[in-house]
């Protein structure tokens, strides 16, 4: 599959991204394919303006789950793996072996549990949120969940400012059954003094059972510890909640002013085909997104991912796959409800302000 097609890389300071890539679009100096990632290319980028549907392309049709590359309605994106990283409560499977424990599906069950980890000595959970974007992964996953289920149109109305964020009661139990796993004493002490980077260290001194987060910290774990067994399960939110997938992996996009755009197409076939593709997910430890690619043996955790929650698609994307503006704002009033200046409902209606201000500023029709 020759192409005589030759690749320039440019790697670009990960804080300078988006400005950089904002000013390019701006004046028409794209690159001729992008990696970003499909949550943020829709809020920072302008997606549907600026980038081709992939739609129709030679690989589409073999693409098992079109969810993880897709906006709008269309395959804006590519990616070799159909796996961009899962949220729900990260935990320490030795630690529920040896008290007994099950994997919560209700959150009576998930305090029971937390009970129980408290009386043997070990902190429960583990609540790192100086950084205030932690303090989003309980109430990203819950959300979510519980609107799939049942107002499944919300996110589209909330876009068109046809509803609010305070508009749905249980987004306030949500933020209250967070808070409440913090003031029954399940969790560090200095929530908001301790930080992201404590987190690896905490499992491996068996400091902490659990922890909201992403799959990616039992990574960072492992490559410390291989031995250490780690597991995600759903935010036990509501009855047999589904697993929170994260929409912020990072995938390659095509601008619709690419100087070489036949080319840039040509690169995804390659990549795209059967034996460069198979090569990719074997090396990176991917979940294939090709029907006719296989995907190798994984490690456990994310073995078990692929068993439990994707394959029987018991996964939902969280809030960021649907969020057309910048979150920041919500984490800080996150963070405030812990130093106790917010109630739950005040940190709904304030976000429902900056929310509506910030859809205003960007021009979204509605507002």
């Amino acid at each position: 599959m020759a192409t005589n097609i030759s690749v320039n890389l440019q790697l670009i300071p990960a804080e300078q991204t988006t400005t950089v890539l904002q000013t390019k679009l701006a004046v028409d100096e794209t690159p001729d394919i992008i990696q970003y990632n499909l949550a943020s290319a829709i809020t920072d980028l302008n997606l549907e303006r600026n980038f081709e549907i992939l739609d129709n392309e030679p690989w589409a049709s073999r693409i098992v789950n079109k969810d993880v590359l897709s906006a709008a309605g269309h395959v804006y994106s590519f990616h070799v793996s159909q796996d961009t990283g899962m949220q729900g409560v990260v935990y320490n499977k030795q630690i529920f072996a040896d008290l007994g424990l099950s994997i919560p599906t209700s959150y009576e069950q998930f305090l029971a549990i937390c009970e129980k980890i408290k009386a043997s000595g070990i902190t429960p959970v583990f609540m790192p949120y100086k950084d205030a974007w932690a303090a989003n992964i309980w109430p990203a996953a819950a959300f979510a969940d519980f609107v799939a289920k049942n107002d499944p149109t919300f996110f589209d109305e909330l876009n068109s400012n046809k509803k609010k964020w305070s508009d749905i009661p249980e987004f306030k139990t949500f933020l209250e059954q967070q808070y409440e796993v913090y003031t029954k004493g399940y969790t560090n002490t200095d929530v908001l003094s301790d930080s992201y980077d404590m987190a690896v260290g905490k499992f491996l001194n068996k400091e902490v059972a659990m922890m909201f987060m992403g799959d990616w910290l039992i990574e960072g774990v492992a490559q410390q510890d291989p031995s250490m067994e780690l597991g995600v399960f759903p935010i036990p939110s509501s009855d047999d909640a589904k697993l929170g997938a994260s929409p912020l992996g990072g995938q390659l996009f095509i601008p619709k002013k690419a100087k070489h755009l036949q080319e840039a197409k040509q690169f995804l076939d390659f990549i795209a085909s059967k034996e460069i593709a198979q090569q990719i997910v074997d090396s990176k430890g991917y979940v294939s997104n090709f029907s006719d690619v296989t995907t190798p043996e994984l490690p456990a955790y994310k073995q078990d991912i692929v068993d439990n929650y994707i394959l029987p698609k018991k996964t939902v994307f969280t809030t960021d796959a649907y969020m057309l503006v910048d979150r920041s704002e919500l984490y800080r009033l996150l963070q405030d409800q812990f130093a106790g200046g917010l109630t739950p409902e005040e940190v709904l209606k304030s976000w429902d302000e900056k929310f509506s201000q910030l859809m205003q500023d960007k021009g979204v029709s509605g507002f």
